[in-house]
């Protein structure tokens, strides 16, 4: 289906639900909803002029989703690379174009990253659906209100907390399959406790293990060629969470702990199967906050978290013929991180304004070691080589202390003629020990218009810090890696922050039980952070490397280029009527990178050639431009609900993702080559699922994932799920 078709098809759903319910838009009102992330103050979502979604638990057991990556795949403006895969591989999330290190994870407002992580960004197969009462999705720059990272937008996971007084329970478990010989297996218990005072204390445990399928895309043919016997890569994960609370008019107290277990079979790269390589990973997360509310206009917060990570990487040596011979070799690679954030607000409220300020202190550390042991195959001494790395002797950490100043100013302050104007700004002052200070604002007129309208306007700076990796490099100063004519490193402790300007003009519109909303967007991010190559400038671009001569000198990070996203979201939710429900987005993107000489620090690379691992072009005296992003598609979702019977119902999801680039390493490109591009196709997806009330607390929902079964690529060289059959049994108390 053509992305036209798609687009026509998500627009009549949305023009059909708009006259149905047009009709009747007085008759009846919904609750309104409030969000908290957007403004960091509770807050009518109709009335935030930002581009917003909440996921509710009620939407999320609905959605069928099994993973947060197939959850937020549904959203608008929402991309996650690895959603479709074999469970539990690598899960990097796109939001509106951004690179996937500019969104910012939070889990009760406590931000979580992978400090090991080359960019610092978080696995999103990390995560689960347990211990959610509700995810909270702003769209866009959000700097002034969370810092570094907020450049594509901002997600808060906020966990469930005292529930009804005595006890809770939610069981779960669910069974699948998705291709030949898989399994999948889920079991989920939740308990709650709450007594008559506020006080609180739940547990949750979810269990996964999935036997799956091979996670690489093997297309050789050729029956000479050796291939792996092991066809499947495996997964099993396991989350604890403990938590203990009091609320009552005043008070809002809690503290949770949560575990995260998992082990992954993964394969060597794209198109090579592995039969001994595995990921054993480890995150022990705690939060805790308080909230004091003096009065009605006054509130006092307290948030802050702490993480610790541990992630350890074995490739054990794998067979590499049909006589059993084994390459010998043996990689393993440890990667920890921590993770320490605080936070003090203030929130001051009266009528016509509305004032949040506040500050704290956020730090990250990081540690790495490798070794990869080679064993001598002939019996001569020595027996074995090994190579070690270790940032041990730089010891890489970061830390950035921040203010920051945000208030709502309502028309109503100045005349009630003109209260449904209003306009939003904020300030922020980022202090990091390496780069410095760092300021970003934000201005965010709205007007109300119609019945239940709002037109708004957002201009927003951000910005995106450098990661430990790149600033420090992952191996020890002393060993091979560093280079002997330049004498640089890999890491440079002397990029900037990646600075980001970001417009946006948006429109909601409330009729009775339909929400439409549309937004147009551009941002701008200078200061791109680029892993890249440099040649001895002595030497002509076009003769290096000739003759085996070694021109090579050198490969590190460095602040180079511009990159500019720019697209178009739409969005309806309906409920047309007590029998059918639906919801449709349509989300198209665009973007480019830009790069000029005068960008480059020549006193960081010495004068040397430049080499862009990235697309493989070298910097001269002319700009280069990059038209397209890769693994940022256009998308469409369309969900339609019918309840015949309250204890019935039957959902279908359509998801559409367009055409994209995707990278491969391309040899050609420069002595030792770079990254080439290679289209992807697009491809539509159905969904179908039926949910069932089976007796009082107790139901049943049979979903058929990928029923036409689609044969897909969400990256080249790696497998996609097939069709897949998944049975939830729930009970609830």
């Amino acid at each position: 289906m053509k992305k036209e078709k798609i687009f026509q098809l998500t627009s009549a759903a949305m023009f059909l639900s708009f006259n149905l319910t047009a009709q009747d838009s007085l008759k009846n009102k919904q609750l309104n909803e409030v969000v908290v992330s957007a403004t960091r103050s509770e807050k009518n979502i109709n009335d935030v002029g930002r581009s917003i979604t909440v996921i509710s638990a009620d939407d999320i057991e609905k959605s069928g989703a099994n993973s947060i990556a197939e959850l937020f795949s549904q959203q608008e403006g929402m991309y996650v690379v690895g959603a479709g895969q074999n469970p539990g591989m690598t899960a990097s999330i796109f939001t509106r174009g951004a690179n996937s290190n500019q969104t910012v994870l939070l889990i009760d407002g406590v931000r979580i990253t992978d400090p090991s992580a080359i960019n610092n960004s978080i696995d999103m197969a990390e995560l689960s659906l347990a211990n959610i009462d509700k995810i909270e999705i702003v769209r866009g720059s959000h700097s002034t209100l969370y810092g570094s990272s907020a450049i594509g937008g901002v997600i808060n996971i906020l966990t469930k907390k005292s529930k009804k007084p005595g006890l809770s329970l939610d069981v779960a478990i669910i069974g699948g399959v998705f291709g030949e010989d898989t399994r999948q297996l889920l079991e989920n218990v939740y308990l709650n406790y709450a007594f008559k005072n506020g006080f609180y204390v739940a547990a949750e445990v979810s269990n996964a293990n999935v036997n799956g399928l091979n996670a690489t895309n093997d297309t050789v043919t050729m029956a000479s060629v050796y291939k792996h016997s092991d066809m499947k890569d495996d997964f099993s994960k396991l989350d604890w969470v403990g938590k203990i609370g009091f609320q009552n008019k005043k008070f809002d107290v809690y503290a949770s702990f949560k575990q995260t277990q998992q082990l992954t079979e993964i394969d060597k790269t794209a198109y090579k199967d592995d039969d001994n390589y595995a990921i054993d990973f480890k995150r022990s997360l705690i939060t805790y906050g308080a909230t004091y509310k003096f009065n009605d206009k006054l509130n006092l917060s307290y948030i802050g978290g702490m993480s610790s990570m541990k992630r350890i990487a074995i490739d054990d040596s794998s067979i590499i013929d049909n006589a059993g011979t084994f390459d010998r070799t043996n990689n393993k690679g440890t990667y920890e991180g921590k993770v320490m954030s605080n936070e003090l607000q203030v929130n001051y409220s009266v009528k016509g304004i509305n004032l949040v300020a506040g500050g704290g202190l956020y730090g990250e550390q990081m540690r790495v070691n490798t070794s990869y042991l080679y064993y001598n195959a002939w019996g001569v001494p020595p027996d074995y080589v090994e190579l070690k790395t270790s940032t041990d002797s730089v010891n890489p950490q970061s830390s950035t202390s921040n203010v920051f100043l945000h208030t709502d100013i309502g028309g109503e302050l100045i005349s009630e003629k003109a209260k449904a104007i209003s306009i939003s700004g904020g300030l922020r002052m980022s202090k990091h020990n390496l780069f410095g200070t760092n300021f970003t604002y934000e201005i965010n007129p709205s007007v109300k218009v119609l019945e239940g309208g709002l037109l708004y306007l957002t201009i927003a700076s951000g910005y995106n810090a450098p990661s430990l990796y790149q600033l420090y490099d992952a191996t020890d100063y002393k060993t091979f890696d560093t280079q002997f004519t330049t004498g640089l490193t890999r890491g440079n402790k002397k990029l900037d922050p990646e600075s980001s300007k970001t417009f946006e003009l948006g429109y909601k519109q409330k009729i009775n039980k339909t929400t439409l909303s549309a937004a147009f967007f551009n941002t701008e991010v200078k200061n791109v952070i680029e892993y890249v190559y440099l040649w001895d400038k002595n030497i002509g671009i076009d003769t290096l490397g000739q003759n085996s001569r070694d021109d090579y000198r050198g490969d590190t990070y460095i602040n180079l280029g511009t990159m500019t996203t720019q697209g178009v979201e739409l969005g309806i939710s309906s409920k047309v009527s007590e029998k059918l429900s639906i919801s449709a987005n349509v989300s198209l993107v665009s973007g480019k990178l830009k790069y000029k000489p005068s960008d480059v620090d020549t006193a960081q690379t010495h004068g040397n050639h430049i080499q862009i691992y990235g697309n493989g072009a070298f910097i001269t005296n002319k700009e280069v431009e990059t038209l397209g992003l890769s693994r940022r598609p256009s998308t469409a979702n369309l969900s339609l609900t019918y309840s015949p019977i309250k204890q019935f119902s039957i959902r279908s999801d359509i998801r559409y993702v367009g055409s994209r680039a995707d990278v491969y390493y391309e040899t050609t490109l420069g002595p030792y080559g770079a990254l080439g591009t290679v289209a992807v196709e697009q491809y539509t997806l159905l969904d179908l699922s039926v949910k069932a009330i089976i007796y009082k607390g107790l139901s049943a929902n049979l979903r058929v994932e990928n029923v036409l079964n689609k044969k897909y690529f969400e990256i080249n060289g790696f497998t996609t799920r097939g069709r897949g059959f998944y049975l939830t049994l729930r009970y609830n108390l």
